[in-house]
């Protein structure tokens, strides 16, 4: 087990949580935004996976656990606060790439044009043929 000296370092708000960005190693692409909690982290650190937060759900998130898309994690960073962690992942999984409930790359997809919201990035696989639940594939909270 690691240490966990170094995760009274960080700051956490008053739900015992922090933001945790999702970036892709090799390209730099950002995929997404979930929360962690100290053990969270502290498992993401142990396995080199990403495991958050669900605060819907009240308890940890390993991801992939239903959709099979792994974070392999290769680095773990803080913001300059301490309140903000980057992962830094290599995205795996039946369908690699696909970081998204949404069955996108990235979360980030939606990008404003002309005052409106539009899809950017297509759909790699569709989300009801990843989640047998589609509830349990909404959002990364």
């Amino acid at each position: 087990m690691i240490d966990d000296d170094w995760l009274n370092e960080l700051t956490w708000d008053a739900q015992g949580l922090i933001p945790a960005i999702a970036q892709e190693a090799a390209t730099g692409d950002v995929l997404m935004l979930a929360w962690m909690n100290r053990e969270a982290l502290q498992k993401t650190a142990e396995l080199g996976r990403a495991v958050y937060f669900s605060r819907s759900r009240g308890r940890l998130w390993f991801k992939g656990e239903e959709s099979g898309h792994v974070q392999q994690v290769h680095e773990i960073r803080a913001d300059c606060d301490r309140d903000v962690i980057l992962l830094k992942v290599t995205q795996l999984g039946h369908e690699p790439g696909i970081a998204c409930h949404t069955g996108r790359h990235s979360c980030f997809f939606n990008v404003l044009q002309d005052g409106r919201w539009k899809a950017a990035e297509p759909v790699l696989k569709a989300p009801d043929s990843i989640y047998k639940d589609q509830d349990k594939g909404k959002g990364h909270d």
